[in-house]
């Protein structure tokens, strides 16, 4: 693929909004649960966050974030190895400040959702159901 070309299709990936995501948002709103969406304030930006409960819910894309990274790593440029090691470890990171304040943390991969969108939302209704019954008013 040409520079170019490249160039073209990269910049038509989304960083927010992407079809996972609206996905989750679109079951969640029809539920009627209410939630905030990439919240600047906390660490990471996750995708759904239930502040009172403390309920963060990062929807991450399978190549970006390294889905079995270790597994097709080998297939890339060292430019692409290293930003994608990269991601995992400040996700990793993230995911330890976000604990660290006291927020539970669901994780959802692209194909989870794409693949089982009902299975993906009941581990956030049951993650959510969890954060309920601890908070204490």
């Amino acid at each position: 693929m040409s520079p170019k070309t490249r160039s073209a299709v990269m910049s038509r990936i989304r960083g927010k909004n992407t079809g996972p995501e609206r996905t989750i948002f679109r079951e969640l709103r029809r539920r009627q649960i209410y939630f905030s969406s990439h919240a600047k304030d906390l660490p990471g930006r996750p995708d759904v966050v239930f502040r009172r409960i403390r309920l963060a819910v990062f929807i991450d894309g399978d190549f970006w974030h390294g889905w079995r990274f270790p597994l097709w790593r080998h297939m890339l440029s060292p430019k692409w190895q290293d930003k994608i090691a990269a991601t995992r470890e400040r996700d990793k990171r993230n995911f330890r400040k976000l604990r660290g304040l006291g927020w539970r943390v669901v994780r959802l991969w692209e194909h989870q959702v794409e693949n089982s969108p009902d299975e993906c939302l009941v581990r956030i209704l049951r993650a959510h159901a969890e954060a309920c019954e601890r908070r204490v008013p």
